[in-house]
C-alpha cells in the first residue's frame, strides 16, 4: 500500500525591482549616469568642436591669409618700385593693405554664413536642437566661438602684413611713420570690423537659412551700393549717390586707414560703432526668428 506524500510548500515568488508589491509603491530609480545641468560653455566646447573639425574652416580662413599676404605683399612691391616716380609724402604705410583686406572679407563672409546655414542643409541643426533645446543658447555660442575665430586670424594677418609694410616702405617716397593711433585702427580696428561684418553674414545665413542665398545676399550688400554709386551720374541723384558711398563696406574699411571715398560720413571708428549696431539688431531678429520657426 502506497502512500502520498504531501505537497511541499512553494515559495513566493520574489517580486521584480521594477514591480510594485501589493499595495505597495514602486521603488525609486537612480540613474547610474549623472545627470549635469548643462550651461553656455558646454554649447561653446560644442560650436567649437564643429567649427574646427570641418574642412570649410580651414579653407576659408586659409584663402584669407593666401589673399591678404598675397595682394598685400604685391601692393607694397609695387609701391616700392615706382617710388621715385610718386610722391608718398606723409601717407600712411599701412594703408596698402586695405586691398588684400578687402578681399578676403570675401572669405570671413562666407564661413560666417556657413557656420548656420550649412547645418539647415545639411539637416545637422535637429541634432544641435536636441543636444541643447535652448535656441538662444546656441546661436549665442555660434556668435562667440566664430567672432573668436574670426577676429584673432584677422588681427594677426592684418598685425603681419602692418608690419610688413611698415618695414617695405619706411621712408620711401616720403611716407610718414605710422602713429600709435594709427597702428591700432590699422590692426585691431579693421580686424574687429572683419569680425563684426563676419559676425553679421552668420546672423544672416541663420534668418535666410540658405547658404547659397546668404553668400550672395552679403556679397551684394558689401558690392553693390559701391557699384550703383559710380553709376549714378544725374545730378538729382547726387544726394544719394553720396550717401551710398560713404556707407559702403569698402568705404567704411577705409576710414581705418584715414581714407575715404567721400568728403563726410564716417570717420574714424564709427564705422565699428556702426556694424556693431546692425550686429545687435541682426541678432535679435535672429533670435526671434529662431524661436519662432521649425528646425
Amino acid at each position: 500500500m502506497s502512500t502520498q506524500q504531501p505537497p511541499m510548500p512553494q515559495a513566493p515568488a520574489s517580486q521584480p525591482d521594477w514591480q510594485a508589491a501589493p499595495g505597495g509603491s514602486y521603488p525609486a530609480y537612480t540613474s547610474p549616469i549623472p545627470v549635469v545641468r548643462t550651461h553656455l560653455g558646454h554649447a561653446l566646447a560644442s560650436e567649437w568642436t564643429k567649427i574646427k573639425s570641418v574642412r570649410s574652416t580651414m579653407w576659408t580662413l586659409g584663402v584669407f591669409v593666401l589673399l591678404v599676404f598675397g595682394i598685400g605683399l604685391l601692393a607694397g612691391s609695387v609701391v616700392e618700385s615706382n617710388s621715385g616716380s610718386e610722391s608718398l609724402a606723409d601717407q600712411d604705410p599701412l594703408q596698402f593693405g586695405f586691398f588684400g583686406l578687402l578681399l578676403g572679407s570675401m572669405c570671413i563672409i562666407t564661413l560666417g554664413v556657413l557656420t548656420t546655414a550649412s547645418e539647415y542643409g545639411t539637416g545637422m541643426i535637429r541634432t544641435t536642437m536636441v543636444a541643447c533645446p535652448s535656441r538662444v543658447r546656441v546661436l549665442a555660442a555660434k556668435s562667440i566661438v566664430f567672432f573668436a575665430v574670426a577676429f584673432v586670424v584677422s588681427l594677426v594677418t592684418s598685425g603681419l602684413v602692418a608690419m610688413m609694410h611698415a618695414s617695405m616702405l619706411q621712408g620711401v617716397g616720403g611716407t610718414s611713420s605710422p602713429t600709435g593711433d594709427e597702428w591700432l585702427r590699422g590692426t585691431l580696428g579693421i580686424s574687429l570690423y572683419i569680425a563684426l561684418l563676419g559676425l553679421f553674414s552668420l546672423l544672416i545665413g541663420s534668418v535666410i537659412r540658405h547658404s547659397a542665398g546668404a553668400i550672395t545676399i552679403m556679397i551684394g550688400a558689401v558690392l553693390a551700393p559701391l557699384v550703383i554709386a559710380l553709376f549714378m551720374a544725374s545730378q538729382s541723384l547726387s544726394r544719394v549717390r553720396e550717401w551710398l558711398l560713404e556707407y559702403s563696406i569698402p568705404s567704411q574699411m577705409s576710414c581705418f586707414y584715414g581714407n575715404s571715398l567721400s568728403n563726410s560720413g564716417p570717420t574714424g571708428w564709427d564705422p565699428l560703432w556702426i556694424m556693431l549696431g546692425l550686429s545687435a539688431v541682426a541678432f535679435a531678429g535672429a533670435c526671434a526668428l529662431l524661436q519662432q520657426r521649425d528646425v
